[in-house]
């Protein structure tokens, strides 16, 4: 079985949050201990036990091992922005041994660890590096997110094959509702499922916020499990 996965996003804002949520749910739902890990988040708020980011919140509470925030989310960014403008901004160093380190923990805790990424595939946490660089050393079996949206075949296609050229393996998609409005939506999964080598584990619904953690009933997460 697949012990850690990186869930990345055809773009920013594509609901890698309420699918990560989802494959989380459906996975404990298996018995599987499993644990959400978010490396970097830009936008985070002040709280008294310091910075917090709603998505890493979320993954904190979808998971069925409880770990602490700093290791949850070791980078907490305020400005909302991109994490390398936002990391500058505040002098903050990412350092993909932080990250390790902080993977390592997960695995120690939980049978499977989701990682979270931040934005799209090449988003940069530096000047010189991209978060993808990362999630190679660390030789991740990638899920993609793609929001279903004008645009998003293209966003899908050229991730796919970012993440091959990048030496990954491409263990599913999850093919994400974000705009209700969205014309020849059935012409748009046909597409991606003629173009994306890997299964699809499923089709959100576009959900109203009160109704998101429900999302896991629409995933078939079993490719994950062997």
């Amino acid at each position: 079985m697949i012990n850690s996965i990186f869930v990345a996003g055809t773009d920013t804002d594509v609901g890698k949050t309420v699918a990560s949520q989802a494959i989380l749910f459906a996975l404990a739902q298996q018995g599987i201990k499993t644990s959400g890990f978010k490396p970097v988040a830009a936008g985070c708020e002040p709280t008294e036990s310091g910075m917090v980011n709603n998505d890493a919140l979320c993954l904190q509470d979808a998971s069925t091992v409880k770990l602490d925030y700093h290791v949850v989310n070791p980078y907490a960014l305020a400005l909302p922005a991109s994490p390398h403008i936002a990391a500058n901004k505040e002098g903050v160093n990412i350092e993909f041994d932080v990250l390790s380190s902080a993977l390592a923990e997960h695995r120690h805790h939980a049978d499977f660890v989701l990682v979270e990424g931040a934005g799209g595939w090449r988003v940069p946490v530096s000047k010189s590096e991209c978060l993808s660089r990362w999630v190679q050393q660390e030789k991740l079996p990638v899920v993609l997110i793609v929001g279903v949206k004008l645009g998003c075949l293209s966003h899908a296609m050229l991730t796919v094959e970012a993440i091959q050229n990048d030496g990954l393996t491409l263990v599913g998609w999850v093919a994400n509702r974000i705009n209700p409005g969205t014309e020849h939506y059935s012409d748009i999964i046909e597409m991606l499922e003629a173009k994306i080598p890997a299964p699809k584990l499923g089709e959100i619904p576009y959900l109203l916020s009160s109704k998101r953690q429900q999302a896991y009933r629409y995933l078939d997460v079993s490719p994950l499990l062997k």
